[in-house]
């Protein structure tokens, strides 16, 4: 596997600032089994103590059915806090007390989402971390492809790892991409996501590269030459005039996750919510979505998971389809017009969904079906 690394410009220099999310999101936290003994002898000597809200609580769940290579899970308290978590520093104590090398995995990595295959390890950020997704409003920084990212040094991060055994991405069900083409048309989609456009002038116009691209046969030309080749217009398209489009992506994506996670459904007054108030103010955050779509379109797991290029798209489709459901949602319980707090919020539920709730296998296999005819 190559050492290679690479990032979005706009994520390169993530660190974290201890919004304390991810500590108070109710998650299962699986503990490899070194670092279980690790933090098990350090509570024993006391080096390490859990925070004073957690003091009556085992810091551990030990019992059968564990994920494998976990020795135990980390406990939460009643208001789905880890054991671990200062809420008066909001500070882990285990990062402030035995080193970021003493955490699980799991903390480790967050908000990382990386995808590891010969070219390198491609790291992108979920957004429901409120630092990655206030890096999406940053002004200082162009959107690119970057090597070598200082936050992310070359390490054996979580994510999905492709073996030299496994198939390169599709173009279509019928038709194997190669590499040196698959990284032209990822780096072509980042591209298309730094237009002064409307981000469905963007989705629009990847679904028309993707359409073009999909007539591409061997034997004429390189692939890396006909993602070269496309044009480098956008489609003319006006935002989306009501939800109803995407109110039924929104339920494909609720449809991918599990029944006891799925959220309660909430409908009531958002149609009005999106055409007073989001609808409005739509153009003025294009900038920020855009790169948003440009976060899911990199470091994609549809790419390996899905059945080509249109499944891809889909997946765009239905994160900007989210995005306005969540943004009318926003809107509506805050009455006000979108502002950046109110979309920020938007994009952090939608990551939620997306990364953590739905299923990426269930996500690809729904997003392929746009890949028939």
């Amino acid at each position: 596997m190559s050492s290679r690394v690479f990032a979005l410009s706009i994520h390169a220099d993530y660190r974290c600032r201890h919004s304390g999310a991810c500590c108070t999101a109710d998650w299962d936290v699986p503990v490899e089994l070194p670092i279980y003994r690790s933090l098990d002898d350090r509570l024993r000597n006391g080096s390490l103590r859990v925070a004073s809200a957690a003091e009556p609580l085992s810091p551990f769940i030990v019992e059968p059915g564990l994920p494998d290579g976990a020795a135990a899970m980390l406990e939460r308290t009643d208001r789905g806090d880890c054991v671990f978590f200062d809420r008066s520093t909001h500070l882990c104590v285990v990062h402030r007390d035995a080193g970021e090398e003493a955490l699980p995995a799991t903390c480790r990595h967050f908000p990382r989402l990386a995808v590891a295959d010969s070219r390198g390890t491609f790291i992108t950020l979920s957004h429901y971390c409120p630092t990655a997704a206030s890096m999406l409003f940053r002004d200082e920084v162009d959107l690119e492809v970057v090597e070598g990212p200082s936050a992310f040094p070359f390490a054996d991060y979580d994510g999905l790892t492709v073996t030299p055994d496994d198939l390169p991405p599709l173009l279509s069900p019928s038709m194997l991409m190669d590499l040196e083409g698959y990284s032209a048309w990822e780096r072509h989609m980042v591209r298309r996501c730094c237009g002064d456009v409307l981000p469905e002038s963007v989705v629009a116009t990847l679904g028309s590269d993707a359409a073009q691209l999909r007539t591409w046969r061997p034997g004429s030309s390189p692939l890396v030459e006909a993602v070269q080749r496309l044009p480098g217009s956008f489609s003319v398209v006006s935002p989306h005039g009501s939800l109803v489009e995407s109110v039924g992506l929104r339920d494909e994506v609720v449809a991918a996750i599990p029944e006891d996670l799925r959220p309660t459904a909430d409908e009531d007054g958002l149609e009005d919510a999106y055409v007073s108030l989001v609808l409005p103010m739509w153009r003025t955050f294009q900038r920020p979505i855009n790169r948003y779509l440009a976060a899911k379109a990199f470091a994609s797991w549809t790419a390996y998971q899905g059945r080509g290029l249109a499944a891809i798209v889909r997946g765009l489709e239905a994160a900007l389809a989210l995005l306005r459901v969540e943004a009318s949602r926003q809107c509506r319980d805050a009455r006000r017009r979108l502002d950046r707090d109110l979309l920020l919020e938007a994009i952090r539920t939608v990551d939620f969904a997306l990364n953590h709730l739905a299923g990426g296998e269930e996500l690809a296999e729904a997003w392929s079906r746009a890949e028939v005819g």
